[in-house]
């Protein structure tokens, strides 16, 4: 097969998994209010077969790359989703339990969202990333975040069984807010794919933190820009000619990636106005929209699963993140360890994770405390593999 009409069977194969996952979610739905498994048997299959096109799109586009396509922050989500699907169907198979598609699926859809905002091109490796440890750190991280990410789900899950959204209390306000920054992540799916198709672009021209000039192409209205940057035009592929000295409301350090921020900064805009929105419509907080989907839900149960994800989950991050990532430091660096910010963020993504195990087998913390500490984990892991890549300057900037 030519690499054309594999790289079209990569991208189709991904394109049709998420339209399953949509499809899937309503028979899923469904089976919470049926005393019938017909829904449920349904909608796992319709999830196993989007599973299966992922792992399609994975096998074409590694044979295209020549080496394991999670080399960019694009290739890395789309793996990680791949791995939260079938993390999620390991745990319907071992409890039977659908609600834990019902909700990992929407989890799993903004993640696809969110990755399709990134460049999608295959390009080679930089010499950094020319390793076989690479492909063993990186998919050992994205497969145990993704183990991880149920016990996110599960504990989700408890808690919307548990809580009264009609009682005034810190876990209905928490559990509100958590609600509330899952609508941001889809204000900005919304945000970039709006102006994507508006093929908005600005370039910017400004000094960057190496003190070297560099050209940041922006595809949101500016709000954030570098210091004293100026709007350009492309005259080659090596110059460009000032045009408007204009070009944003505020400016920020050069150390600090402007273009990100001004993403992250329209992703809450949007968000907020989307959570608005549903809150003014439905007269009702998120989460009171959303228990009913849990009244047949054993917290007991869902409690069992937060705890044997993190069980199954923590010892594969050590591996992944630390162990192999050290290797391929070494490898990469020539050092095993540098306070990288990235390795900073895997630590205490390692220490949390740790902590939440002594507290569970020596303190006997469950249930409730279990619950928050996994959502707590795993905004850790979304800070880690997300907001550190693309914000703060590092080795793995690149990413």
């Amino acid at each position: 097969m030519s690499t054309s009409s594999l790289v079209s069977l990569s991208n189709t194969a991904l394109y049709i998994s998420f339209f399953i996952y949509l499809i899937a979610i309503i028979p899923l739905g469904l089976s919470v209010g049926s005393k019938r498994s017909f829904f449920s048997r349904l909608g796992i299959t319709f999830t196993s077969a989007g599973f299966i096109l992922q792992i399609i799109y994975f096998i074409s586009r590694w044979a295209v790359a020549g080496h394991a396509p999670v080399s960019n922050l694009y290739e890395f989500l789309t793996f990680f989703a791949i791995m939260l699907v079938g993390s999620s169907l390991i745990m319907y198979y071992l409890y039977r339990q659908s609600v834990i598609g019902l909700f990992a699926l929407p989890i799993v859809l903004i993640i696809l969202g969110y990755a399709n905002a990134f460049s999608k091109e295959i390009t080679p490796l930089i010499p950094a990333l020319q390793s076989n440890w690479l492909a063993i750190h990186v998919l050992t991280v994205a497969f145990s975040s993704a183990v991880l990410s149920i016990a996110f789900v599960s504990g989700i899950i408890y808690l919307l069984k548990t809580v009264n959204p009609a009682q005034k209390s810190k876990n209905t306000f928490f559990l509100e807010l958590v609600m509330y920054f899952l609508v941001v992540v889809v204000g900005f799916i919304a945000t970039t794919s709006t102006f994507g198709a508006m093929a908005y672009n600005k370039n910017l021209q400004f000094e960057n933190y190496e003190s070297k000039i560099d050209v940041s192409n922006y595809k949101l209205p500016t709000i954030i820009v570098p210091k004293d940057s100026k709007v350009v035009q492309s005259v080659d592929a090596n110059s460009y000619k000032v045009v408007d000295q204009k070009n944003g409301l505020i400016e920020i350090p050069n150390s600090i990636d402007a273009h990100q921020l001004n993403t992250i900064i329209w992703s809450f805009l949007v968000g907020t106005v989307l959570y608005i929105l549903i809150r003014l419509l439905t007269k009702r907080k998120v989460i009171a929209l959303l228990k009913p989907l849990t009244h047949k839900v054993n917290a007991g149960t869902m409690d069992e699963i937060s705890y044997r994800a993190v069980v199954i989950g923590f010892p594969l991050f050590t591996l992944g993140g630390l162990i192999f990532a050290m290797i391929w430091a070494q490898y990469a660096w020539s050092r095993f360890w540098g306070w990288d910010p990235k390795e900073v963020w895997a630590l205490i993504t390692f220490l949390f994770y740790a902590a939440m195990l002594h507290l569970r087998i020596g303190n006997g913390w469950e249930g409730e405390r279990t619950a928050w500490m996994a959502i707590i984990g795993f905004g850790l892991i979304l800070f880690n593999q997300i907001f550190v890549n693309l914000v703060i300057a590092g080795l793995h900037s690149y990413a």
